[in-house]
């Protein structure tokens, strides 16, 4: 199994991926509770940290999927669930490296590991489909980097995805059945990443037309593997309307891609 296109770069395992910030002008201003769960995964115990806003309808959930660098160095995805959770989701923070016993994904090891992570992030959408206030039919995936790899391994097979944020990925070649079908895709990527080039970005956005699945291409010219500044504002704002629009039926404007 390859992790890229052609001759991709080992750096993919090893990104720090801290751009889906929450910043307090992007989503709207609602408490959010946090706790701590597992779950088991081939008889591995799995952390996963539980974000939502007060309230007792059911809401759509999103598993969010973090980088190569793990959380352990990382407050940058934390902010993100807590973003994404205040929009109105109910997002769970996925310890996926727990099944194999690692702080950070080592290059080492990721070609191996991958597919029991994929299946870790397998049983975490029964977690997700499972708990309190979850729309089990509403489930989505933001992956980061490392994360949407698996994003896009796991939803080509599991058809309870029904979307996926796809936060500069590489395409995981061999994980993705022929037979396949995405759900509805946003992939955004910086045009410079040095880790995961932008050629990934344009190769899963030729597998979405191909399958004829409705998606979504923003790369931001000058970024790397992290969007700063006006980027990562303007990241989270099509995530987050994104999700809404394939997970709840609003925001169904796209924004536009050159914007």
């Amino acid at each position: 199994m390859s992790l890229t296109r052609g001759s991709l770069l080992v750096g993919a395992a090893l990104a720090a991926s801290s751009s889906l910030h929450a910043q307090q002008d992007q989503v709207p201003k609602m408490p959010v509770t946090e706790k701590r769960n597992t779950f088991t995964s081939s008889g591995k115990t799995i952390a996963v940290e539980t974000f939502q806003a007060a309230g007792d309808a059911a809401r759509p959930a999103v598993l969010m999927l973090h980088g190569a660098d793990g959380l352990s160095y990382n407050t940058g995805y934390r902010q993100g669930a807590r973003g994404v959770a205040a929009a109105g989701f109910q997002v769970h923070l996925v310890h996926y490296l727990d099944r194999t016993g690692e702080r950070r994904a080592s290059f080492a090891t990721l070609f191996q590991n991958f597919m029991p992570w994929m299946s870790t992030v397998q049983d975490a959408l029964t977690f997700a489909s499972n708990h309190p206030g979850a729309d089990a039919g509403r489930i989505g995936i933001i992956g980061i980097s490392l994360g949407a790899a698996l994003g896009l391994a796991v939803s080509s097979i599991d058809p309870r995805v029904k979307t996926l944020v796809n936060y500069f990925g590489p395409l995981p070649e061999g994980a993705i059945a022929t037979t396949s079908r995405l759900p509805p895709t946003l992939v955004l990527h910086g045009s410079a990443d040095p880790i995961v080039p932008v050629a990934n970005a344009y190769a899963v956005e030729a597998l979405l037309r191909q399958q004829n699945v409705p998606h979504e291409v923003k790369v931001y010219p000058g970024q790397g593997h992290g969007f700063r500044g006006a980027a990562e504002k303007d990241a989270m704002q099509r995530a987050l309307a994104f999700l809404r629009r394939h997970l709840t039926g609003t925001d169904t404007a796209p924004l536009p891609m050159d914007g």
